[in-house]
């Protein structure tokens, strides 16, 4: 058995992980707006996708950067360009503060290599997740202090930080705030935010990740040079060169693949696909066995991004940012074998965690819980907002992972289901209990906190009830929402290749069907994974399958939900289904040989 991710991308865990069976739903398909697809010249099948996915004209879907939402409409974003153009003028020295997520590196790469363009004097510091937390706390600035900056710019960071602010001004400090996580109740005092989730702001994207928020800005810096005749002593830079960092941030921080998000992601493919990337990316992915010239939004958020982010997990992100920076072959394959160790490394901790989790998870009758809050003397700060998504992946509850951290205290990393904003279900606890949570942050699908170790208990209770109040027994139940059934004429190469040219992931899924077919051959694979051939009962077409994570043999007819994918072996492309659930079809008895 495997399921379908909340992410939009396919999840195949092991089939006696998953607690309770899924409903099948196909989604709703508003008439308006698949008339109108359909008479601008789409495919049925496309149109019907589409359309369930909020497109409602046939322009969302086009992906030239020409496309892209205008930096004016981004709040403050002119001002801060305005800003940085005066610093880079004056020689000032710019200092950017990164987030330890593949985010926040990408981010910090991005500013870096485009204000660097622009001509500025700039650097940037990460903080080390276990000695200085998150943000720009007021350590941060002082350890920042000694770099003598002129002016602080996070990247992915910063709306929360309040008191970080309030010391780099009592240091003479400017800082310049990019981020896009909500902001709290009060906002830092900074020089300037530009935050498309901060009051006021209309830009209609709420989704930019923290990399497009700094892309963005770069955009708006560029023209203000152009206004104020920089580049005609200096060559100007082509701000598209970054945009295969943009995508990669954007795919792995998981945010929504709104139409402006999909352009962005488009173009760093493209990029990518065309060998116009960047060592360091390039390097990833030869380390993990990956061919660049075929990546997909998948392997950005699946392949590359965890290893990426395996560095801020465990060690520096800065080993991270570096790999991403260096144009230089021999140090960025280096770097990537590193970031591949750590990542290994990860793995390794993370089944360790699994383990102790399942056997606390024994003693809690989940059937009468709607949340989960587990907390291990044993857990690693690093890899406990993987060991939540894991659990909510297995029990389908909100979930919220803690480890020790210093002076008594646990850091808690939690990820959601629908129909829960986690981040408000925090802020809920908060004002029912004063002081229980010592700091939080986050979005509706995944936040971080910290409590005391001594609060643990007492956590759970208030969360537990919060929960209760703001979700009902139906939203525990697990769903798998289809495209329905695909027409066999269909299932051919032409369109599993039109499938292939669109950009899914988070908020705009990848499009599954479900159908019945009989299963003609099967053997096991890799060790672990089911091929297969598959027949549409009453058809004469065969076509290949693959069920991975399936080692026991499927029964002679299945019900399915699966994908539709181009194969390509030894210069052959043709189509292949992939299998992410399955159940016994109608007279499914029987198992067919081997």
């Amino acid at each position: 058995m495997a399921l379908v991710a909340a992410c939009g991308f396919p999840w195949h865990p092991d089939p006696q992980t998953v607690t309770n069976p899924p409903r099948i739903l196909e989604r709703d398909v508003p008439a308006a707006a698949f008339g109108k697809l359909r008479a601008s010249g789409l495919h049925p099948v496309l149109a019907r996708i589409y359309a369930s996915r909020g497109v409602l004209e046939a322009r969302q879907l086009e992906t030239s950067l020409g496309g892209l939402l205008p930096f004016d409409r981004l709040l403050n974003c002119a001002t801060m360009a305005n800003l940085l153009a005066d610093a880079i003028a004056a020689e000032k020295r710019l200092l950017i503060v990164a987030d330890y997520d593949a985010d926040g590196a990408t981010a910090c790469a991005v500013g870096m290599l485009g204000l660097q363009s622009f001509g500025a004097k700039i650097e940037y510091l990460v903080p080390n997740r276990f000695e200085y937390g998150y943000g720009l706390t007021p350590e941060i600035v002082k350890l920042a202090a000694g770099r003598k900056p002129d002016f602080l710019i996070t990247v992915d960071n910063g709306i929360a930080s309040v008191d970080g602010v309030e010391e780099a001004a009592r240091l003479g400090i400017r800082v310049l705030i990019t981020d896009h996580h909500l902001p709290g109740a009060q906002l830092p005092a900074a020089t300037c935010i530009v935050n498309p989730n901060q009051d006021g702001c209309t830009f209609p994207s709420k989704h930019l990740a923290g990399v497009g928020v700094m892309f963005y800005v770069l955009v708006a810096l560029r023209a203000e040079l152009r206004r104020r005749d920089w580049f005609s002593r200096r060559k100007e830079p082509n701000l598209a060169e970054l945009l295969d960092l943009v995508a990669l941030g954007t795919v792995a921080d998981v945010v929504r693949l709104d139409d402006n998000n999909r352009i962005l992601v488009d173009q760093g493919l493209r990029r990518i696909r065309a060998g116009r990337t960047r060592a360091g990316i390039d390097a990833l992915f030869r380390v993990a066995g990956r061919d660049p010239s075929r990546v997909s939004a998948y392997d950005l958020g699946f392949v590359i991004g965890p290893r990426l982010n395996a560095a801020g997990r465990l060690t520096d992100m800065s080993v991270g940012i570096e790999c991403l920076l260096t144009q230089d072959p021999t140090r960025a394959a280096e770097l990537a074998k590193q970031l591949d160790s750590l990542n290994r490394e990860r793995r390794d901790i993370e089944a360790g965690m699994q383990d102790t989790a399942l056997a606390l998870m024994d003693k809690i009758d989940v059937a009468d819980t709607f949340s989960l809050s587990l907390y291990d003397e044993s857990w690693h700060q690093g890899v406990i907002g993987i060991l939540a998504a894991r659990l909510r992946e297995r029990f389908h509850r909100p979930a919220i992972a803690f480890a020790p951290a210093d002076g008594g205290e646990a850091k808690g990393s939690g990820r959601s289901i629908r129909g829960l904003h986690l981040r408000d279900a925090l802020d809920l606890v908060t004002k029912r209990r004063p002081g229980l949570i010592l700091r939080f942050g986050g979005h509706a699908a995944a936040a971080g906190l910290t409590i005391r170790r001594a609060d643990v208990a007492e956590f759970t209770t208030a969360f537990e009830a919060v929960v209760r109040e703001l979700v009902g027994p139906a939203d525990l139940e697990r769903l798998v929402e289809t495209d329905g059934e695909l027409p066999p004429s269909d299932m051919n190469l032409a369109f599993a290749e039109s499938l292939e040219a669109q950009v899914w992931g988070q908020g705009f899924a990848m499009p599954s069907f479900f159908d019945d077919f009989e299963v003609i051959e099967q053997r096991i694979v890799g060790g672990r994974h089911l091929k297969l051939r598959l027949r549409r009962p009453g058809e004469q077409d065969v076509l290949d399958a693959m069920a991975f994570g399936q080692e026991a043999p499927l029964p002679g007819r299945v019900a399915t939900v699966y994908r539709v994918q181009v194969n390509e072996y030894k210069g052959r492309r043709s189509v292949q289904l992939m299998l992410d659930y399955w159940q016994p079809g109608a007279d499914g008895g029987g198992s067919p040989g081997t």
